[in-house]
C-alpha cells in the first residue's frame, strides 16, 4: 500500500438536524430563537435584503458625502453654436470657450434656434438637437472620448 492509494472518507456522518434533544441539534436545529432566518424558506431572500429596510447598494448613493466616479458631461446649447461653422469638434468648443477642456464629455441639448450649417462631432446630442442641426443642413457623428496625451518628457 502507498500513500497516495490511500482511500480518504469522512469519518463522521453528516449531522441530522432537528432529530431530539439527545441528538445535539434538535429542537431549534441550530438556528437560533425566532426571527426570520429561524423560519422555513429564509433561503429564498434575495442578495442583500435587509429585512425590508432598504438595502445597502441602494442606500449608499443617497448618503451624504457620496461622489460618483464617472465625470459628468459638460452641456453646450444649440443656440450657442451659431457662432461656428464647418466642423465643430471638442478643440472648436473649447477655443471658443463653450467646455472647459477638449478632453471633457459634451453632450449638446436643444435651446432657441440653430441657423449655422455645422459638421458636429461630439460624444452626445439630444435627438432634438440631432434634429435642429440637420434642419439646418448640418449633420451629427458621435465621436469617442478624446484621451489627453502623456507626456513622454519625463522619461
Amino acid at each position: 500500500m502507498k500513500y497516495n492509494d490511500l482511500i480518504v472518507e469522512k469519518n463522521t456522518r453528516p449531522t441530522r438536524k432537528g432529530r431530539g434533544i439527545s441528538a445535539g441539534q434538535g429542537k431549534t436545529a441550530g438556528r437560533g430563537t425566532k426571527g426570520q432566518k429561524s423560519r422555513t424558506g429564509h433561503r429564498k431572500m434575495p442578495a442583500g435584503f435587509m429585512g425590508g429596510q432598504r438595502a445597502i447598494m441602494q442606500a449608499i448613493p443617497k448618503l451624504k458625502g457620496f461622489k460618483s466616479i464617472h465625470d459628468k458631461a459638460e452641456v453646450v446649447y444649440t443656440d450657442r453654436l451659431n457662432d461656428l461653422s464647418g466642423k465643430v469638434d471638442n478643440f472648436a468648443l473649447a477655443s471658443a470657450s463653450l467646455i472647459s477642456s477638449p478632453f471633457v464629455k459634451v453632450k449638446v441639448i436643444t435651446r432657441g434656434d440653430l441657423t449655422a450649417k455645422i459638421d458636429l462631432e461630439t460624444q452626445f446630442a439630444s435627438k432634438t438637437a440631432v434634429e435642429a442641426i440637420k434642419k439646418a443642413g448640418g449633420s451629427f457623428k458621435k465621436v469617442a472620448i478624446l484621451q489627453r496625451p502623456k507626456n513622454t518628457e519625463d522619461k
